[in-house]
């Protein structure tokens, strides 16, 4: 394989997953921005009301179910970026004994 068609294919998957994790960040941010601003104006223009006067769909309780399933679904975007390298596989038992014997051998000198 020639090496410049290698190097390419390294380059466009770095590329591939850097836009995925600026999509995450991208989520994480409206996300914040979004229920922080909800829960802004429900504490702020509603002063004569309660937060949970409008029901649980309502503007004080609506932003429970947006922060828990909104939340979910950040979650599930967050595994998809960085959780599939999570899982202990045989891979990954490999790699954290070579990592822990490494530690080992530069601690005694």
């Amino acid at each position: 394989m020639d090496k410049n068609i290698f190097e390419e294919e390294r380059y466009l998957k770095a590329q591939k997953r850097v836009k995925e994790i600026k999509g995450f960040y991208g989520h994480l941010f409206w996300y914040v921005f979004v229920n922080v601003s909800w829960l802004l104006i429900v504490i702020f223009l509603n002063e004569e009301r309660s937060f949970f006067d409008y029901g649980f769909w309502g503007m004080g309780y609506g932003l429970i179910p947006n922060v828990i399933f909104w939340g979910l679904g950040l979650f599930i975007h967050w595994f998809v970026v960085f959780g599939r390298h999570l899982t202990l596989s045989k891979r990954w038992e490999e790699r954290k004994i070579k990592e822990f014997m490494d530690k080992e051998n530069n601690t005694k000198f």
